[in-house]
């Protein structure tokens, strides 16, 4: 999913940070080229049953004079061993740990994550080919059975630059959930389009401004509409996440939500309409109560400010099972992502797949957590760098919107 995210707050409804990447690469999400009726967060990415059954470890039985331990106690079974050396990867530097420096190891719910382990395991790196068959057979196993495994088949490493530094940057990407229509009609006047079929002949191509006011790139996407919305503002919304739900009417008169997924962009940079507006002194707040509040006071100037940003997002439709949850969106990992247990980081400093605990506090929201690796982003560069999904619709675009707050990572490799 590609995504570009801005730490703003959404107070508007209609599914992580300057982003605009597919939830598989532009992220968001999806960041990434990272919803996936909502407003952005932020303006300026089923198992196959295996049978080959893992050896797990049954916690002894407590003899009558010894208290057994309260199960956040209960640690690996495995004696202590020494310690591995360091992995040294493309942008980062894994140090050994031992499990007692990962906070919050022993109270996460981690078998909230394991059902984003399982989408991994769809498309498993070679590490971690081997061990999908008992990740699998440990999907409704007991949480302090899941976490006893965890610290029995795997080692914790401290992600760090090259420069010893272990603290970073979290941002939040989300899902927009919008409103559609399949023809042109009433207010719904913004199009969504398709890749046009002369994009790879013209790079960069048209700019935001160029598409609105061009005659050649109107003739060009002629055709290539897809959906249309009601305010050029939730399209940007959209551009910027990388990815979307729209609840559309059939011409059956039926509803129903489809995906609008990334496809490809314009090859423009992306530029953040809350700076453009920062630097100009038009609000002190770029958060996205600040921006719309500022565009409700000027609504004569809104083309002016979209029109900073020249990045243009192209999508496709994906048709979404009727009558059930969507499943998240597909992130760089190539596998849909899991609402609070999916990150995009740097695939230079962690690999899709790999089991990651952050650490994250910030003024409102405090994170200790197993995640998964699952998605990129073209803003999320760096060792310890990531962009948190927080799911789809509203409450996911509040969480988004007040994430960027320091972070620290431990990878989880296997012995």
């Amino acid at each position: 999913m590609v995504h570009q995210t801005i730490p703003t707050k959404i107070t508007k409804a209609s599914k992580a940070s300057n982003k605009i990447s597919p939830m598989h690469a532009p992220r968001f999400l999806s960041h990434r080229p990272r919803w996936i009726g909502l407003f952005v967060a932020a303006i300026v990415g089923t198992l196959s049953a295996c049978s080959v059954a893992p050896v797990l470890h049954a916690p002894e039985p407590a003899s009558p004079s010894v208290q057994a331990p309260a199960p956040a106690e209960i640690a690996s079974t495995l004696p202590a061993a020494p310690l591995p050396a360091p992995i040294m990867r493309e942008q980062s530097r894994w140090v050994p740990v031992p499990w007692s420096e990962l906070p919050g190891l022993n109270t996460d719910a981690i078998n909230e994550a394991w059902p984003a382990w399982l989408q991994s395991c769809q498309r498993p790196g070679p590490t971690w080919k081997a061990l999908c068959p008992e990740i699998a057979q440990l999907a409704n196993a007991p949480v302090e059975q899941q976490r006893r495994w965890i610290r029995d088949n795997l080692q914790p490493y401290r992600v760090e630059s090259h420069e010893q530094r272990p603290s970073g940057l979290l941002t939040g990407y989300y899902e927009p959930a919008l409103v559609g229509s399949r023809r042109a009609q009433g207010d719904f006047k913004v199009p969504l389009y398709a890749p046009p079929a002369q994009l790879g002949q013209r790079k960069p191509w048209y700019t935001r401004q160029e598409i609105d006011t061009l005659p050649a790139a109107r003739a060009a996407l002629r055709g290539k509409e897809l959906l249309y919305l009601a305010d050029p503002v939730d399209a940007m919304v959209l551009h910027i996440q990388g990815s979307g739900l729209v609840n559309v009417t059939e011409p059956d008169g039926k509803k129903r939500w489809v995906r609008m997924a990334y496809a490809a962009t314009n090859d423009q940079p992306y530029i953040s309409i809350g700076r453009w507006l920062l630097d100009r002194k038009l609000i002190t707040d770029a958060s996205w109560p600040g921006i719309k509040a500022w565009i409700d006071r000027n609504p004569s100037r809104v083309n002016e400010l979209l029109w900073q940003n020249p990045r243009v997002v192209f999508f496709r439709e994906e048709a979404l099972p009727v009558g059930t949850t969507p499943p998240g969106p597909k992130g760089a990992q190539g596998v849909p992502l899991t609402a609070e247990r999916s990150i995009a980081v740097d695939r230079r400093s962690i690999p899709y797949g790999t089991p990651v605990w952050m650490k994250s506090t910030g003024p409102q929201t405090h994170l200790d957590r197993l995640v998964l690796a699952q998605d990129t982003g073209t803003a999320i560069v760096g060792a310890v760098r990531a962009d948190y999904y927080a799911g789809s619709g509203p409450a996911a675009g509040e969480l988004a919107g007040r994430l960027k707050q320091p972070l620290q990572m431990w990878a989880l490799w296997p012995r």
